[in-house]
């Protein structure tokens, strides 16, 4: 089950619970008076399949769990990549303001020399 409620199926490949369903169709019920080594044998089969949807439970279960930590661990490397990308564009805007600042004055400080050699060309 996921963390929202959800439930999901795995299909699992023909195993030997699904022959063991099959033989237990085609033996008939599970409790008719035959033989005690076939009934036995049907005593295996039941605690056989038991046994093996027990297993598939388990394995479904841990591949939920496995599912959930990577979308956990996906979730956090995304927000962390998130905030990484906030804090460089950040650093971007920081630097375009400073260039933007060094190239005003430059401009200015042009202007005046301008000024100055128009000026001192002028009185020559």
């Amino acid at each position: 089950m996921t963390h929202d409620g959800q439930q999901f199926v795995i299909p699992l490949p023909l195993g030997n619970d699904q022959l063991i369903k099959q033989q237990q169709h085609a033996g008939g019920s599970m409790n008719s008076n035959s033989s005690s080594g076939s009934g036995s044998s049907s005593a295996n089969i039941l605690s056989s399949s038991n046994n093996l949807s027990g297993q598939q439970q388990v394995m479904a279960e841990e591949v939920g769990r496995k599912r959930e930590t990577r979308l956990l661990k996906n979730r956090e490397a995304a927000k962390e990549c998130r905030r990484k990308k906030k804090e460089y564009i950040k650093c971007l805007e920081n630097r375009v303001a400073v260039l933007e600042n060094q190239n005003k004055a430059l401009i200015e400080e042009l202007k005046s020399l301008k000024e100055l050699y128009c000026k001192s060309t002028t009185h020559d």
